[in-house]
C-alpha cells in the first residue's frame, strides 16, 4: 500500500475560500484505495463549522520550536467518505473570523508554522507518507524544511514531495530577514537559486525549488507558465524544471453536479430529455429573476468572482453592445465595486435583459448553469476553471478564451465538421470576445439541430474525478517506483 499525505490551507466540506479546497476534498476520494493510502492534513480552523469541529478526535499534542518559541501544537483526527482527515491545533495561529487574515507577514508565519508541525507529527501520529503532496504556497515550506532539518533522520529519509500550483499569481511574499527569522532557515536557502525571488523571500518558490515533481491543474497552464506574461516572474525556474513539470487537469464532483438529481433544479433533466426539459428551468429562472419570460430568448450565464482575471474589462467594454442582441444576460457573484456597479448599471437600463445579482448563492448558481443556453467565461488567465466543467455536464455551452484549463477542456465548435463542444477565441480582445458571442447567437438562433448535437456532446464529456485521479495514481507510482 503506498501512502499519499495532502498538505493544505483548506478543503471541502471543512473550509473553502476557492477552487483549492475542491480540488483537495475531492481528489482523495477518488484515488484508488486498494493500492493507495490518501489521507488529508489541514489547520483547525476556529471558524469551521460546529458540525465538523465536534466530529474531531484528538489523537496528540506537543511542542514544537518555532520563531524563538516553544509553540503549542495540536492534533485531531476524523474520517470522512472514507478518507483519514488530520487537523493541526493553535489558537494563537487558526482563531480568526476567516481562514486568512489579510495580513501578509503573520499568513507567513502562519503557515510557515503549519508546514513544521505537518513534518513534526508524522512520527507522533504514526503515519509515515511515501509522498507528501503540497498545494500552494501556504504549504511551500514543506519540501523546504523536509531537506533542511527532517531529511536526517531515517524516518523521513526516503520520503518524496510533489508542489501543486493551482493559481501562481499567489506565492507567499516577504522581506528576507522577517522570514528568515520566522523559519529559522540558514541563509543558505536565501539565495536567488532558492528561496529569494527579486530581493523578497518567496515560500511558493521554495517549494518549486525542492519539491521532487511539480504539477499544476491542467496541460496548457503548464506551459503557459513557462513564459513571461503568465509566469509570474517564476518562468525560468519552471522552465528549468520542464522534466518534472506536468499538468493534469482538475475535475468536478458529478454527485454534487448533475442536471439529473440537482435539488436546485425544478425540472432535473438528462442527455435524453433535455430539449424538453432544459427550457423549463429557463422558464422558472426568468419569472424569478423578473426577466422577459420567452423560451425562445437565448439566455448567457455567468457565475463568477467579478475581476480582471476573469476577463470583466472585456465584458464592460462590450455590454452596451450585448444588450442590443436577441439575449438575456444572468449574473451571479461578487468582486471589484466597478464591475458590480457596472452590472447593476446595465440591469438597471436594461431590465427585460440583464438580471445582476450581486452577491454569491449556491442554490442560484445551481439554477443559472441549468436554464442557461450559454455560459461565458473570457479570462485572461485560467489555471484550470470548474465553472465551464460545470456547465459542460449541464449542456450550457460555454464561450470561453483560449487560456490554460479552458483551452484544454472546451473543443471550439466547427460547422463544417458538427465538431466541438463550445465557443473559443485566441486574443485579449473585446471585438473578438463580442464575435464569438455573436457567432454562438446564429448557431443557437439558425441552426437548432447542430446545436441540440453540440449540447449532447458537451453532456457526454467525461470530467469526473475518477478520470484525472488515474492521472495523479500514475505519477505517484513513478515517482515511488
Amino acid at each position: 500500500m503506498k501512502k499519499i499525505l495532502f498538505a493544505a490551507s483548506e478543503c471541502i466540506p471543512f473550509i473553502k475560500t476557492g477552487g483549492l479546497a475542491d480540488v483537495v476534498g475531492s481528489l482523495p476520494k477518488s484515488i484508488d484505495k486498494r493500492y493507495f493510502d490518501v489521507r488529508v492534513i489541514l489547520p483547525k480552523y476556529a471558524c469551521m463549522k460546529e458540525e465538523f469541529k465536534s466530529k474531531l478526535q484528538y489523537l496528540t499534542h506537543f511542542y514544537m520550536d518555532f520563531n524563538y518559541k516553544n509553540e503549542y501544537v495540536g492534533v485531531l483526527t476524523t474520517e470522512l467518505d472514507g478518507v483519514t482527515f488530520y487537523f493541526i491545533d493553535s489558537e494563537y495561529y487558526f482563531s480568526g473570523p476567516s481562514p486568512y487574515c489579510g495580513d501578509p507577514l503573520f499568513e507567513i508565519e502562519k503557515f510557515a508554522y503549519f508546514s513544521k508541525a505537518v513534518l513534526s507529527c508524522l512520527p507522533l501520529i504514526n503515519f509515515q507518507p511515501d509522498i507528501l503532496h503540497c498545494h500552494d504556497w501556504q504549504t511551500g515550506l514543506i519540501p523546504v524544511y523536509l531537506h533542511e532539518r527532517f531529511q536526517g533522520d531515517m524516518f523521513f529519509m526516503s520520503m518524496k514531495s510533489i508542489m501543486t500550483i493551482h493559481n501562481l499569481k499567489f506565492q507567499g511574499r516577504w522581506d528576507v530577514k522577517a522570514v528568515q527569522n520566522i523559519t529559522g532557515l540558514s541563509g543558505y536557502y536565501f539565495t536567488s537559486d532558492k528561496m529569494e525571488s527579486y530581493k523578497d523571500a518567496n515560500l511558493l518558490k521554495g517549494g518549486l525549488v525542492f519539491a521532487d515533481a511539480i504539477t499544476t491543474v491542467s496541460a496548457t497552464y503548464a506551459k503557459e507558465i513557462m513564459t513571461d506574461f503568465y509566469g509570474e516572474g517564476l518562468n525560468g525556474l519552471l522552465a528549468a524544471r520542464v522534466n518534472d513539470l506536468r499538468g493534469i487537469v482538475n475535475g468536478i464532483s458529478y454527485d454534487e453536479f448533475d442536471p439529473a438529481k440537482d435539488k436546485a433544479l425544478k425540472y432535473p433533466f438528462n442527455i435524453e430529455n433535455f430539449r424538453t426539459e432544459k427550457v423549463k428551468n429557463k422558464l422558472a429562472l426568468q419569472k424569478e429573476l423578473g426577466l422577459k419570460e420567452d423560451k425562445k430568448t437565448m439566455m448567457i450565464g455567468i457565475v463568477s468572482r467579478l475581476t480582471d482575471q476573469k476577463g470583466f474589462d472585456l465584458i464592460a467594454y462590450m455590454m452596451d453592445e450585448l444588450c442590443q442582441d436577441g439575449v438575456q444576460i444572468v449574473v451571479v457573484g461578487t468582486g471589484e465595486e466597478r464591475y458590480q456597479n457596472m452590472f447593476r448599471h446595465f440591469a438597471w437600463k436594461y431590465p427585460d435583459k440583464v438580471s445582476a445579482n450581486i452577491y454569491y448563492s449556491d442554490e442560484l448558481a445551481h439554477k443559472v448553469y441549468g436554464a442557461s443556453d450559454a455560459f461565458l467565461m473570457p479570462s485572461l488567465f485560467e489555471p484550470c476553471g470548474l465553472s465551464q466543467l460545470i456547465a459542460l455536464h449541464y449542456g450550457t455551452i460555454p464561450i470561453v478564451r483560449e487560456t490554460g484549463g479552458l483551452r484544454d477542456t472546451v473543443e471550439p465548435f466547427n460547422e463544417y465538421e458538427n465538431k466541438g463542444t463550445g465557443f473559443s477565441f485566441a486574443n485579449y480582445n473585446a471585438h473578438e470576445m463580442l464575435y464569438t458571442v455573436r457567432n454562438c447567437e446564429r448557431i443557437y438562433y439558425d441552426k437548432k439541430r447542430k446545436w441540440n448535437a453540440m449540447v449532447e456532446r458537451a453532456m457526454e464529456q467525461d470530467f469526473s474525478w475518477k478520470k484525472s485521479a488515474l492521472k495523479y495514481q500514475e505519477m505517484y507510482d513513478w515517482m515511488i517506483g
